[in-house]
């Protein structure tokens, strides 16, 4: 594993004069990129941006991503790849038997780092059909490290669902809201919160909704300030989003994870 705490371990034995200068490069040298052939590997994603490279599986073959996985969970405790079929899951947990496969997120994720998770984030859907892309959101928070609060169902078609979650909102260090139809879930919430906001439209609805579309434009012209919108069904894009703001939060307490 690949990381900041064990690259600075070999540069203080380097330092304590453990260790010579020439071993200390043979064992970094070579480290960045791994060619897969169909696929060149960023191992120092993580040393760079705190979590390694994320796999997205749409259009690999399963045998494409399954070795992907495979390498990277070699090198890293913290595995995540997104937009996945069971037939991704299946080819790469043959060759890792403790990843994992999230359904709804449609995600296969592994986890073996046992590091307490940040509190202070928030993901809210408006409606249950909006869950797979919220799902992906918050599944993204988790394996990056962060305890990802479900609100869910407490979109303005009935608002006293939302006002009530008051509390929890203007309490969050930031909030994922994710919403297809008209989209106006996070302009309500923006309107209601100091924390920035991630908004996410998705491609649930009608004609008229063209597909997340309009639900993106209602999002993108909201009149709420301290909201950033990403791509239309980009769970994964606002969880990246959400935990990079989290991670600078001062204030947030830390909860163990006992789930793993």
């Amino acid at each position: 594993m690949w990381d900041e705490p064990t690259i600075r371990r070999i540069l203080q034995e380097v330092a304590h004069g453990n260790q010579s200068v020439d071993s200390a490069w043979a064992r970094l040298r070579g480290l960045p990129m791994q060619n897969l052939d169909f696929a060149r590997l960023d191992h120092h994603r993580e040393l760079r941006q705190g979590f390694s490279e994320v796999v997205y599986c749409a259009g690999k073959t399963p045998q494409q991503a399954a070795q992907i996985l495979h390498k990277l969970s070699e090198r890293h405790d913290r595995v995540l790849g997104t937009r996945a079929t069971p037939e991704h899951f299946d080819q790469a947990h043959n060759l890792v038997p403790d990843l994992q496969y999230h359904e709804q997120a449609r995600a296969i994720w592994l986890d073996r780092s046992k590091r307490p998770r940040k509190t202070g984030v928030v993901v809210m859907a408006a409606g249950t059909a909006d869950l797979p892309v919220a799902e992906e959101a918050a599944l993204t928070l988790e394996v990056m490290g962060h305890a990802a609060q479900r609100v869910y169902d407490v979109g303005v078609a009935g608002l006293h669902r939302l006002l009530g979650e008051l509390p929890i909102m203007q309490t969050a260090n930031v909030i994922v809201a994710v919403a297809g139809m008209e989209g106006a879930l996070p302009s309500v919430i923006g309107g209601l919160v100091s924390c920035p906001v991630v908004a996410v439209p998705t491609s649930v609805g009608y004609g008229t909704g063209i597909n997340g579309l309009a639900a993106l434009l209602s999002m993108l012209n909201s009149c709420a300030s301290g909201l950033a919108v990403v791509n239309i069904d980009n769970g994964f894009g606002a969880g990246c989003v959400a935990a990079r703001i989290n991670a600078l939060a001062k204030d947030s307490v830390t909860e163990s994870d006992s789930a793993g």
